[in-house]
This record gives C-alpha cells, sequence and structure tokens, in this order.
C-alpha cells in the first residue's frame, strides 16, 4: 500500500508556536486554507482510494478539497489526532516545546512507557496511530491518504519506517500540508519514499511559520 501522511494547514496557534493539541481545536488561518485548496493539484498524480482525518477541525478542513476532487467520504478518526501535550498544553516556551518533542521521539526510539507529562504514553499514541492504518489497510485501497498532524506524523514515521531513523525526522521539519510518502503493510513493515516532496536525504529548504509540532530539533534526542 501507498500511504500518504499529510499534515494539516496553517493555524493560528501555529503562528503563535502554540502546543495546541485539545479536540476540537481552531480553525486554519486563510493561509491555512489556500495551502489546504492546492492539495488536490499537488496530489493530482496519485490514485487516493480512501481518505482519513482526525478529529481535530483543522484536519477535517484540510481534507475537505481532496474529498471534493476525490469523490471519497473523509473517515474521521481519533487515532491520528495529535500526540496529546497534556500539561504543556497551550504553552509556547523552549522549555515546554523542547520537552514535548524529546518525549516524542523518546517513544520512536523505543522508549514507549513514558509518559508526557500529564498526558499520554508512547504505547497509547503509536497504537491508536497503527489502528487507523491497518483499518486503512484493510480497505484494500492501493493509496490511502491520511491527514493529521505534525508530531504524529513525524514519531509515528521515526518509530515505523525501517529506513528512517529518530535523527532524521527530528532533524526534518514538516511544514503545513507537507506530505510524507510511504509503502509497505502493517505486517510487512514500512518504508519512507519522499518527504514533503523529496526523496529520503534530500536537503531541508529552511523553517516556516507552521508551529513546534513541525520544527526541526536535533538537541537533546534520546539515544538509540
Amino acid at each position: 500500500m501507498r500511504l500518504l501522511l499529510i499534515r494539516h494547514g496553517q493555524t493560528p496557534s501555529n503562528l503563535k508556536h502554540l502546543l495546541d493539541t485539545a479536540v476540537p481545536g481552531p480553525a486554519l488561518t486563510p493561509l491555512g486554507q489556500q495551502q489546504a485548496a492546492a492539495l488536490p493539484e499537488a496530489l493530482a498524480g496519485e490514485e487516493i482510494g480512501a481518505l482519513y482525518a482526525s478529529t481535530l477541525i483543522r484536519t477535517q478542513l484540510t481534507a475537505a478539497p481532496l474529498a471534493e476532487r476525490t469523490g471519497l467520504e473523509v473517515r474521521v478518526r481519533d487515532g491520528i489526532r495529535e500526540l496529546s501535550a497534556g500539561d504543556l498544553e497551550m504553552r509556547g516556551d523552549d522549555q515546554a516545546i523542547e520537552t514535548y518533542l524529546t518525549t516524542a521521539f523518546a517513544w520512536s526510539a523505543g522508549d514507549a512507557t513514558r509518559r508526557m507529562p500529564g498526558g499520554e504514553n508512547g504505547v497509547e499514541a503509536l497504537g491508536r496511530f497503527d489502528a487507523v492504518v491497518a483499518e486503512a489497510a484493510g480497505t484494500g485501497a492501493g493509496t490511502v491518504a491520511l491527514v493529521s498532524h505534525g508530531a504524529a506524523i513525524r514519531t509515528w514515521v521515526a518509530a515505523r519506517a525501517a529506513n528512517v531513523d529518530v535523527a532524521f525526522a527530528a532533524a526534518h521539519e514538516l511544514r503545513n500540508t507537507g506530505v510524507v510518502i510511504l509503502s509497505g503493510a502493517p505486517d510487512e513493515g514500512w518504508r519512507l519514499l519522499s518527504w514533503e516532496g523529496r526523496s529520503v536525504g534530500a536537503e531541508d529548504s529552511g523553517p516556516a511559520d507552521s508551529g513546534p509540532a513541525g520544527a526541526s530539533v536535533e538537541d537533546g534526542l534520546p539515544d538509540q
């Protein structure tokens, strides 16, 4: 199966660099709406057979133009919502962001029992994302699109793709409506094909106003 993991469009909290992970969350900014509207053309070469979005409003708004183009129903699933920030919710200070990202990437590195302060642990977070991916694979579609969130996508890919490590996922930002493409199956494993339209190993193009969940981070990473 070809798996397209798409980050939602820009939100007001992204501009403020806040850890905004609660349901239902904010809508899109005008730029975020433009980003969502551009997705159908950007993915015109993909034969998408099933389309998913999380329970947060921003992913459903991002998925709407794709649903209109493809005629697919948007399947809303809680499992691909953003990693819960717990006690760090709506904070934007450096300490909170570092704690959030290093905890998330520790899950990818194998320390899945570590818990986000006041939030979920990696077993719970990766497990719920796995469940939606398994459901998507069960549809029989050759290509499935999941509109999700920056930290959730980066953490899951680092944990599940055989050719990606934590250092790669942490060092490569995932901007709003960035697309990560993998191939594989739940019982066979996954391989990363491209990250934001660039082949694996391509240089990053620099930061953007996409919020902390998609930002690159290299210091304080967990050992693998």
